[in-house]
Order: C-alpha cells, then sequence, then structure tokens
C-alpha cells in the first residue's frame, strides 16, 4: 500500500522535464553541500572559536574585576583598575551607567555565545553591550563602588568579518551553478533537436539532422537517422513494387484477354489455347509470389537464435543440388562447429535468390564461407557474364532487370532477386557486395553479417 502513496506523490514533486530534472540532480547536491558545509561552519566557529576566545577574555575581565573589589576607595578602585586594564588593553570607566539589558544586532550569531560565556564566568555582570558599536563590547559590572563599564574590541572575542567565508561559499556555489546551468544547457541541445527531428518527421515533414552532443545522444541520433532512412526506403520500396505489379502483370493480362476474346463460344477452346492461359497465369502466379515475398514484415520471421554455420550452408547447397542446380560448397574457413546468430529462414531466402540468380545467368555456382571471430561471410561466385561495375548499384534496386528482354521463368523474374536479399542481409545489420569473381569470372556475391 505504501508504495501506491509514494509513486503519485514523487510524480508531483519531481519536474516533468529533462532540463529541470537535470537541473535537480545538478543544484541539490550544491545546496545540500553548502547548507551541510555552513552548518557545520557555524557550528565550529561561533560555538567552538567564539567560545575559546571569549573564555580568555573572561578571565581578562575577571582580573581587573578583583582588582577594584580589592580597593579600599572609589579613587584606589579607579587607579588600580586602570593600572591593569591599560596593559590589557581594557577601557575602564568608574562609575558607570549600565544598559537596561544585554543588547546584540539580530543577525549576531557570534554575540550570543559571547553573552552566553561572559555571563557563566562572571555572575557580576549587569549588561552587555553588542549593538551600540559592533565592533567593540561594553561590559557592564556590578562592584563594591557602583556599576562599572569595561570596554575592548570585538575581534578580542570573536574573529573579524566572520561571515566572509560564507558569501564567498554562497557566492562561488552560484557562480559554478551558472556555469553548470550553461553546459547543461549545451548538452540538452541536441537532445530537444532530436525530439524535434522525430517529432517533425511523425508529422511527415523532413528537416535536416545531423547527430551531435554526448556520445549517447549521438548514438540515439544516429539510430534516428537509420530508422529514418529504412523507412523511407521502405515506404520506397512500396511504391516502386506497387508500379512494378501494374507494369508487370499488364503484360500476362493482355495475353489472357486477346486470348479470351479470341475463343469462339460455338467451339470448345483448343488444348493448345488452354494450356497457353494456364501458362500466363502460373507466370502471374509466380509474379506475385515473388511481390508477397519481398513484401513479408521482417518482424514475422523468426528471431535470431544461434546456428551452426557449415551445417546451414551445407543444407542450402544440398537443396540445390538435389533441384537439379550445378551448385558446390567449395570452402569453408573457421571452426566447422562454429556458431553465428542470425535468423535462419531469412538468411535461407537471401542465399537461394542468389543462387537462383547466378544458377539462372551461369552454368556452375560455388559457395564459400568464413567464420571469423565477429562476423560470419558468405560468397556466392558463378561463371555467367557478370555485372558491369557501373551497373551494381542498379542491380540492387527492386524491379530492375539489366536484361529486359529475357523470359520471366522464376518468381524473381519480376527483378526482385538482389533486393530480397540486400534488404535480408541489412536486416542483419551486415552488407551485401557485388563484384567479379576472382575465380570463376563471373559475379560474386558475398554476404557480410556479424557473427
Amino acid at each position: 500500500m505504501p508504495n501506491h502513496i509514494e509513486g503519485p506523490i514523487a510524480r508531483t514533486l519531481v519536474p516533468r522535464g529533462l532540463y529541470a530534472r537535470a537541473a535537480l540532480i545538478l543544484f541539490l547536491p550544491v545546496v545540500v553541500v553548502t547548507l551541510v558545509v555552513s552548518v557545520m561552519f557555524l557550528q565550529r566557529h561561533f560555538d567552538g572559536v567564539t567560545r575559546q576566545m571569549t573564555s580568555s577574555m573572561a578571565h581578562e575581565l575577571e582580573f581587573v574585576a578583583r582588582q577594584v573589589e580589592r580597593a579600599d576607595s572609589l579613587d584606589e578602585a579607579r587607579l588600580a583598575g586602570a593600572v591593569v586594564a591599560a596593559p590589557l588593553d581594557l577601557e575602564l570607566r568608574l562609575p558607570a551607567e549600565p544598559a537596561a539589558a544585554d543588547q546584540r544586532l539580530f543577525y549576531d550569531f557570534s554575540g550570543r555565545i559571547v553573552i552566553e560565556v561572559l555571563r557563566e564566568a562572571l555572575p557580576e555582570v549587569l549588561a552587555i553591550d553588542l549593538a551600540s558599536n559592533d565592533k567593540r563590547v561594553d561590559v557592564a559590572l556590578d562592584g563594591p563602588w557602583g556599576p562599572y563599564l569595561l570596554s575592548f574590541e570585538r575581534r578580542r572575542v570573536s574573529a573579524s568579518n566572520p561571515h566572509q567565508l560564507l558569501v564567498l561559499m554562497v557566492f562561488t556555489s552560484l557562480l559554478m551553478s551558472g556555469i553548470a546551468t550553461i553546459f547543461l544547457r549545451n548538452q540538452l541541445r541536441p537532445i530537444r533537436r532530436l525530439a524535434y527531428a522525430a517529432e517533425e518527421y511523425g508529422k511527415g515533414r523532413m528537416v535536416p539532422y545531423r547527430p551531435s552532443g554526448a556520445v549517447e545522444v549521438r548514438s540515439a541520433g544516429t539510430a534516428f537517422l537509420d530508422m529514418r532512412n529504412r523507412l523511407e526506403r521502405q515506404n520506397e520500396q512500396r511504391k516502386l513494387m506497387m508500379s512494378g505489379i501494374s507494369h508487370d502483370l499488364r503484360t500476362p493480362l493482355t495475353r489472357l484477354r486477346l486470348g479470351l476474346s479470341m475463343m469462339s463460344p460455338d467451339m470448345p477452346p483448343e488444348a493448345d489455347d488452354i494450356a497457353a492461359l494456364e501458362a500466363d497465369i502460373a507466370e502471374m502466379n509466380r509474379m506475385v509470389d515473388g511481390f508477397l515475398d519481398y513484401a513479408r514484415d521482417d518482424a514475422q520471421d523468426s528471431q535470431p537464435e544461434p546456428t551452426a554455420a557449415a551445417k546451414f550452408l551445407t543444407t542450402i547447397v544440398a537443396d540445390a543440388q538435389r533441384a537439379g542446380q550445378q551448385v558446390g560448397m567449395v570452402l569453408f574457413e573457421g571452426d566447422r562447429d562454429g556458431v553465428a546468430t542470425f535468423r535462419p529462414d531469412m538468411l535461407r531466402r537471401a542465399l537461394e535468390n542468389l543462387i537462383g540468380n547466378a544458377v539462372r545467368y551461369g552454368g556452375r555456382v560455388e559457395l564459400d564461407a568464413a567464420l571469423g571471430p565477429r562476423s560470419l561471410r558468405i560468397g556466392v561466385e558463378d561463371d555467367g557474364p557478370g555485372i558491369p561495375e557501373d551497373s551494381i548499384e542498379t542491380a540492387m534496386r527492386p524491379f530492375t532487370r539489366l536484361d529486359p528482354s529475357r523470359r520471366r521463368n522464376s518468381a524473381q523474374g519480376a527483378g526482385l532477386g538482389l533486393a530480397i536479399a540486400a534488404d535480408v542481409v541489412r536486416a542483419h545489420g551486415g552488407q551485401l557486395r557485388l563484384g567479379r569473381g576472382p575465380k570463376l569470372g563471373g559475379l560474386r556475391a558475398e554476404i557480410v553479417i556479424p557473427r
């Protein structure tokens, strides 16, 4: 039950803004330390040093008072007291009119200690005046010849200007707090810029943003830019997919329409016509499957899991060989029992797309892999014509065909093979590299993902 009560109270007392909370975290210790030091200083200075100095002064006053009390007449008392008071730097006035009561200024904290100690040491004290002249102390005592007054400098019972240390401490605390506020504002400015960029992007507007500030803020800014770039890339790919679907399905739909228009309602269709229509329908199914495969949400796939890399690649090669593809595993560097963490279904899809492209353009395909301490590298190389270096970036885009005249004989005929593989690799935090193979001379696609 107490937790349910303390929660709302704490949320009410703690500021809501990050700047206010950071300022509270920064200034609260400074205020507490200042208060603790002030209290300790007052305790030590006013209650220790002042008490010791006043006790010493009380002995001198008592010595003069005893000389006055031992005199046989007023003149002898005045003379005896003056003879002793002069060397002690005391001023004696006999007789004198004492004040009605003790007097001190309201902010004179050490004066309270002075009055307390002098009254304890000298029972004959009538009144102590600390207010008439803040630089002197007037002590009125009761003697056999009437009241008399002993005066001395205030600095003899308390340190001169004891408040200077407190003022210096408070001033220094305020100065450092001001400097800290400036630095704190500079540190929070990148967070505000990041929040503004995220808020504007949520409204559909992209504002320029460059990560800055502390390492943690830079990491958050970089993550935001990566997220924004991924979302923009996904939006662009969706647009391309819609345009690709409308473009690629137009041709088989046109053939279907023409084929249906040429059929006579009185004569049954010939086997060749039915086969052609079924081929167009199968082609459309393959293209739709390719589109769905590309648009599949990665979040619905399997989670990353530790997988034996060599066994995983051997299985993929064996499946390709059973499908009649000339694929071989030529090299695996590293521990064959080593484990890498990735999404098996997604990586299999990427490798199958790369192998499918390689088999379509080349006669032989070779896989090689290397399991290092920090990454897994997988290479797929064929003996086909390869891709010109100036067309590699274009080939990575979805719905792009470097050979538009070829027949779409597979689901990847829509130009999605390399795009699917690139998206899978990016989802693993890696990269897909394309280039000319050093061994077979065709295209070499190399996947590098963190281990």
